[in-house]
């Protein structure tokens, strides 16, 4: 990434652009403002190990400075999403690890999902084929879930003797799709077709395989073309108010919309409007 000069907003540390970012573990791709995130590895099904693991961890936290990602897409490479843990590169590991190290290995993996859940962008999830185990937690973790009739989404945690309350499940699934429906499969494991995915609401769209790539950057973009501070505002209050009560959420989405209120873009909607024209959003 490079930093830009110029206005105090935009000095080193506030600021940066990711037009040329080259990561190790995956591939990343930005056009209109969208950034494509591609695990890599289709043929394991696109595992996680503990370098990929750390390194989107690290790049959702500096996403927080981009000024030229404006929405986001997950995917993975060939017919699936992810396959969760690497069996040979972290799960065998695992088992030789004493408790600090384990610790230090699930709260890292924990620290992914803060940073996507911080991150100010829509993250756009696309899902074809086997979204598993922690696989299953990025595509949880995402804003919207596009997925196909062919995916298996599988929170496996007690297949292999863990506890189902991996990285965040416990609070962010029943969240999504209801106390009863998530216990069910926290418990069991089972695969989550991708029909009952989209009745159960985990899925918001399905989409045909071969275009679900496509009609999730699609969304990204019509995301990425409107009012970018806006966006960032809603998904930080929907974010922020899990811990809210009712009174305490009331006033702090009026302290947001007073700041929205303030931006350049409100005056352009307004403007457009009067003038019977589409705004032309510009994020600030």
């Amino acid at each position: 990434m490079r930093y830009l000069p110029g206005e105090p907003q935009q000095l080193p540390g506030n600021r940066a652009s990711f037009g040329d970012h080259q990561p190790q573990h995956f591939l990343f791709a930005l056009e209109a403002g969208v950034a494509t995130i591609t695990l890599n590895r289709p043929e394991r099904k696109n595992p996680l190990t503990f370098d990929s693991y750390a390194e989107l961890r690290d790049l959702f936290r500096a996403l927080a400075y981009a000024d030229d990602v404006k929405a986001i897409v997950v995917t993975g490479a060939g017919e699936n999403f992810c396959s969760g843990g690497d069996v040979h590169d972290i799960i065998g590991p695992l088992t030789k690890l004493d408790m600090p190290g384990l610790l230090a290995f699930t709260r890292m993996t924990g620290d992914l999902v803060k940073a996507m859940r911080a991150c100010p962008q829509p993250i756009v999830a696309a899902i074809d084929g086997v979204c598993a185990g922690a696989g299953a937690i990025l595509a949880l973790s995402s804003d919207i879930r596009y997925g196909t009739a062919r995916s298996k989404t599988a929170f496996l945690f007690t297949r292999v003797g863990l506890a189902g309350c991996d990285m965040g499940a416990c609070a962010l699934l029943p969240r999504v799709i209801g106390q009863g429906r998530a216990a069910e499969l926290l418990y069991t494991g089972r695969s989550l077709g991708g029909e009952e995915a989209e009745r159960w609401g985990f899925f918001n769209r399905l989409c045909a395989p071969e275009s679900v790539l496509a009609d999730a950057q699609a969304f990204a973009a019509s995301l990425a073309s409107g009012p970018t501070f806006a966006h960032g505002m809603t998904k930080k209050m929907l974010q922020q108010e899990w811990n809210m009560g009712v009174d305490e959420a009331i006033e702090a989405e009026a302290q947001a919309q007073a700041i929205c209120m303030a931006t350049n873009d409100f005056h352009r909607a307004y403007h457009a409007f009067v003038a019977k024209e589409k705004p032309q959003f510009e994020g600030n």
